[in-house]
């Protein structure tokens, strides 16, 4: 690391902000979904293992989707196989938008799941091949097999705060989905600002209208792309709101396959320094993952966008 600037923040504690956070680390998945090379299963089962040394409990490792949707994701089977017990149990979620993918996750041995929803039509058409409702209807027998189960699950919502193809999206129709998918079973719901257009203001009033439809802040993680450099501050906005879960790309990768306009997701390096210095446990080695996303860049060819990494790692 760069010895001429300082390796942790000033640490003055925020009395406005929560004791610790979960982070919900989502790399392995939506960090490299989208990467235009498929990336070794070795080298994604080695991002895990590094992940977890640095002290991220919450890994989201991989996607049980059809190769011809993901196909980066295409070996879920053999990542879990190479992970062993590392990638498996309550704290190591996996996708599966469909029975099928359950049933594939299931014969993995995975712990958690997650499904995939939408709060607008066009976006579950494209990503889902189906409606709204019908894509419910669809997680419906996936969320009650997998609790039947004894799996932790999971309910995302995309585009909660804009849809490139809808522009504006309401925020009682994001609640209405938001409802209807907790409605199912999930113990978690994740909002998902897919393509980054979110801001602060938006972010407390959706949140407040969750917490009038019965879904409070403790059952609420949130999922902020960076596109236009708002995450970290709608993520501090969320936390003054109570939530303790926050999704994060170590490096800050990712992007979504189905909306073009969906960049990096909020760097963990970034979140972690932000919270550090407001005086919030993580549980995370900041130096460590620093390693660990410089390593990653170096496999795929370019630099982390993070700026936190930039900074440790001596970049420009």
């Amino acid at each position: 690391m760069s010895t001429d600037r300082p390796a942790l923040p000033q640490r003055e504690p925020a009395t406005d902000l929560p004791q610790s956070v979960t982070i919900y680390e989502v790399g392995p998945r939506d960090g490299l979904q989208n990467e235009k090379t498929v990336v070794p299963v070795e080298v994604k089962a080695e991002f895990v293992r590094r992940l977890a040394a640095a002290g991220l409990e919450t890994i989201e490792t991989t996607s049980f989707v059809p190769p011809s949707w993901v196909p980066q994701l295409a070996d879920a089977r053999e990542l879990l196989a190479d992970l062993g017990d590392v990638g498996r149990g309550a704290r190591r979620p996996v996708l599966v938008p469909n029975e099928r993918g359950l049933d594939d996750a299931l014969a993995a041995g995975v712990g958690a799941v997650a499904v995939f929803g939408s709060a607008t039509e066009t976006f579950a058409r494209k990503n889902l091949n189906r409606t709204v409702a019908e894509s419910v209807e669809m997680f419906r027998p996936v969320v009650r097999r997998a609790k039947d189960s004894g799996l932790w699950v999971r309910a995302y919502v995309s585009m909660c705060f804009g849809d490139p193809w809808e522009g504006p999206v309401p925020v009682e129709q994001v609640a209405d989905v938001a409802v209807r998918l907790m409605e199912l079973g999930a113990d978690q719901l994740s909002l998902g600002d897919t393509i980054g257009t979110g801001t602060t203001g938006h972010v407390s009033r959706l949140l407040d209208e969750l917490d009038a439809r019965g879904i409070g802040a403790d059952r609420i993680g949130v999922h902020f792309h960076d596109t236009y450099g708002q995450a970290l501050a709608n993520t501090m906005t969320a936390l003054r709101h109570g939530v303790r879960v926050v999704d994060a790309s170590t490096g800050g990768l990712g992007g979504c396959p189905y909306a073009k306009s969906a960049t990096g997701n909020l760097a963990t390096e970034d979140l972690v320094w932000a919270l550090d210095g407001a005086g919030v446990a993580t549980g995370v080695d900041l130096a460590a993952l620093v390693d660990t996303s410089v390593w990653m860049a170096e496999r795929l060819g370019r630099p982390s966008p993070s700026r936190v990494v930039k900074a440790l790692a001596g970049g420009d």
